[in-house]
């Protein structure tokens, strides 16, 4: 349908996961399987999903894609509160992230509409 590397979204939230991994690698090793994975997988579910849904043959399957990849940004948000509060990354990081993941979320939540309102 379309090369997802053109998007600015896929190419905001690739740079966001890449963030997510220099950020997890100073957690606890302890939490490993936990947060951790827990956050890489999220974060890293968002452009995943972008791409999958530009692979298909129709805006009504790239729709679902993004709204998975919303799902997964909303997920995403949750982990980088639940890692703030165990004081896993500063309040500064954790700005800074937040302010990327809600970003992205305007730029899902803009291109759904447009997939919806198109003719």
């Amino acid at each position: 349908m379309q090369d997802f590397k053109e998007l600015k979204v896929w190419e905001k939230s690739h740079r966001f996961v890449l963030k997510i991994y220099e950020t997890v690698s100073e957690f606890p090793k302890e939490e490993r399987y936990g947060i951790t994975s827990q956050l890489r997988r999220a974060a890293s579910s968002i452009p995943t999903n972008i791409a999958e849904g530009c692979g298909r043959g129709s805006r009504a399957e790239l729709g679902r894609f993004l709204q998975i990849a919303m799902g997964s940004a909303t997920e995403t948000e949750y982990h980088l509160i639940l890692a703030r509060d165990l004081k896993f990354i500063q309040e500064e990081e954790f700005h800074e992230l937040e302010a990327d993941i809600i970003e992205i979320k305007k730029m899902l939540y803009a291109f759904i509409k447009t997939l919806q309102t198109a003719p």
